[in-house]
């Protein structure tokens, strides 16, 4: 190992101590005490209850249905906006629109929930607009199509950070070579375009999905831990004054996780797939 590589190694040490002590160690100390009850004893005793418990499961269903759903909605929304404005992208309105998405990506959280309540609350200004006119119409935003909501917004920015790079993969021949063999647009779209941008694509909703069911502050701010979903449950079980159980709560993370990289392999396989296909 030459001079220039060991200095690289010095300075790439931080990181990995970082990661090591926020990452790696909390993780490792989270999956032992998984398998502690309250009384001290090891073994599956956590797991076994979680299985058992009709409320707790409901906490993953809604987690994974809210995720799936917001994701994917925020994906195919995004997938027209970043394509929109790759289009625009030398103009001075598309500058200006990339700076604003990513200013607005990092929208979330208890402000994001408070600005929601104030506009779409039960007496949010929306919804007194519907009253004042006599339209007998009310947006609920603490139920499950209104947290939905609030979730693909703070999804969409994000999403088109991520695919807007993705567009620069299609190249000006590929669309001059369908049109010459009298392809249409939609052939173009949906016979070369999309599967060369699968592979990102699929790398996004993975990005989103992770960020939505993670997600903590909104949902807790907007219900007040009230909807049943996973990190809610989580932090009543280690910040609640009725229900303390850390080793509860670390046997949800540890199913937490699985339940993500469960989906992240199976749309990494989804993605090799794609990507076999197209090379073969």
């Amino acid at each position: 190992m030459n001079r220039e590589k060991i200095i690289a190694t010095i300075f790439l040490l931080p990181f990995f101590i970082i990661f090591f002590m926020f990452i790696v160690a909390p993780f490792i100390w989270i999956l032992i005490n998984s398998f502690v009850s309250e009384d001290g004893d090891f073994g599956f005793y956590n797991y076994r209850e979680i299985f058992e418990s009709r409320f707790f499961m409901q906490s993953f269903l809604n987690s994974f249905y809210i995720s799936f759903i917001s994701s994917f909605i925020a994906l195919i929304i995004s997938l027209f906006g970043s394509y929109s404005l790759y289009k625009i992208q030398a103009s001075h309105f598309g500058n200006m629109f990339l700076s604003l998405n990513t200013m607005t990506s990092n929208f979330s959280g208890v402000p994001l929930a408070f600005a929601f309540i104030i506009l779409m609350g039960a007496n949010g200004a929306i919804n007194l607009l519907f009253r004042d006119l006599g339209i007998d119409f009310m947006i609920d935003i603490y139920g499950s199509v209104g947290i939905n909501l609030v979730y693909i917004y703070f999804q969409i920015p994000l999403a088109i950070l991520l695919l807007y790079p993705a567009f620069h993969t299609l190249d000006q021949g590929s669309s001059d070579s369908s049109d010459i063999l009298g392809a249409s647009r939609a052939t173009y779209w949906f016979k070369v375009a999309l599967p060369i941008m699968m592979p990102p694509i699929i790398g996004v909703f993975i990005v989103l999905f992770a960020n939505a069911i993670g997600a903590y502050a909104t949902i807790y701010a907007l219900s007040s831990g009230n909807f049943n979903v996973i990190p809610v449950r989580i932090a009543s079980l280690i910040a609640g004054d009725i229900s303390l159980n850390p080793y509860l709560a670390s046997a949800l993370s540890v199913m937490l996780f699985c339940l993500m990289l469960v989906v992240s392999l199976t749309l990494f396989c989804v993605s090799n797939l794609f990507n076999y296909k197209r090379q073969k």
